[in-house]
């Protein structure tokens, strides 16, 4: 089975060729195709993802990026082709938000043959939901010329599984599971008793961990993205062993649950900038106090939770889990303590956004595909749960 992915939620447009040999969840997977563009550089400006340039950008290039996916897996092939006026109006319609993007595919249709491609997995939630509507119109336009079936998909499924994606299979996991997602959008504890079945245990009251680390570092004068922009400084502060800039409190610590609050600490930096102009060594210590405060409560949320519930494997994902000193202390935490538990993280190039875990995700939920009668029953969902 060839499965196209698409992915738009936020400001990573990527779409991804996968090949599925087997069921899910031992199934073989090859990757074909894989493109991605990333609008971080558009954004910057901005200080953080502007929605309404974030849809542009991904109308603007989800076709170039469909075009790079199919000629890596060599399935782009030349073919004139007249499209009938009845399918250029469906597509028009069904693309009609997109500002473009309905002329740019139906040239694309017009001069390429229709690949052999099974069925299209696209992101339907949770994201921004202009960004996310892009990606929706364009799978179902795909699965109504192509005559397949499209598969809405959760985002944070996609992250799960690509966290556990060898390149090839999917390991055999030790159920109960617990994931740990952290990223700009989203910190949460979710239990898993089988692949699909999901219990959210624990998640932020305030601001995600990503979201904390962009709004620090823009209070410390960082360029944006700025969780990397701290990591680099923190990572810099421990070398020269800086001492300490400010006591910053562990938000929710002791609190009795595995919820998690990230406000507080942010006020807290607030206070001990206290609006000065910050030298360069001050930056690197105080963003080295952040990210060891952020790290503790991450891990005695998650320490608590796998006690509590028999935990055998722990799943990191999410764009947070490529903070480098996030896995050192997870990985050196739980293979002292906990030698029985497996931890996965996923590889750097897997941790962001990106369609290669939507394939995954999708090939997971062929059971939710909608044929081409069903398609508007796919409709973008900003805050969808696992």
């Amino acid at each position: 089975m060839k499965i196209l992915s698409i992915e738009t939620s936020c400001d990573e447009t990527a779409v991804s060729l996968v090949e599925a040999t087997g069921d899910f969840p031992h199934a073989t997977y090859n990757v074909l195709g894989n493109a991605l563009f990333s609008q971080v550089d558009i954004h910057r400006e901005y200080g953080g993802v502007f929605p309404a340039v974030a849809k542009r950008e991904h109308a603007k290039t989800l076709v170039p990026m469909l075009g790079k996916a199919l000629t890596e897996a060599n399935m782009f092939v030349e073919e004139h082709t007249e499209l009938s006026q009845d399918m250029i109006e469906k597509l028009t319609t069904i693309l009609h938000r997109e500002e473009g993007l309905a002329d740019a595919l139906i040239t694309f249709f017009e001069h390429y043959s229709i690949p052999k491609i099974d069925c299209v997995a696209v992101t339907s939630g949770p994201g921004l939901e202009p960004a996310l509507w892009v990606g929706i119109s364009f799978a179902k336009a795909l699965g109504t010329y192509w005559d397949i079936p499209v598969v809405p998909v959760n985002h944070m499924e996609g992250h799960i599984l690509s966290s556990i994606f060898t390149g090839e299979k999917l390991p055999e996991v030790a159920f109960p599971s617990l994931a740990l997602l952290i990223s700009g959008g989203h910190t949460e504890l979710v239990k898993m008793d089988d692949f699909a079945h999901y219990d959210t245990v624990g998640e932020t009251r305030d601001d995600a961990v990503g979201e904390a680390f962009d709004k620090v570092a823009r209070m410390m004068d960082l360029p944006y993205p700025g969780g990397p922009e701290i990591s680099k400084r923190a990572k810099v502060a421990r070398e020269k062993n800086l001492p300490q800039y400010s006591e910053l409190p562990r938000p929710m610590l002791d609190s009795g649950n595995f919820d998690f609050s990230f406000s507080g600490l942010k006020t807290a930096v607030r206070y001990a900038i206290a609006e000065q102009e910050l030298t360069e060594e001050e930056k690197e210590a105080l963003s080295r106090d952040f990210e060891d405060c952020v790290t503790e409560v991450l891990l005695k949320k998650t320490q608590n939770a796998i006690d509590e519930y028999g935990i055998n494997t722990l799943i990191v994902g999410g764009g947070v889990s490529a903070n480098a000193y996030i896995r050192e202390k997870f990985n050196e935490f739980f293979a002292s303590g906990y030698p029985a538990l497996t931890v996965y993280f996923p590889p750097k190039e897997l941790s962001t956004d990106n369609s290669i875990m939507i394939a995954l995700s999708g090939h997971a939920r062929l059971k939710d595909a909608k044929n081409t009668e069903m398609l508007a029953q796919i409709v973008a969902e900003g805050n969808l749960s696992l």
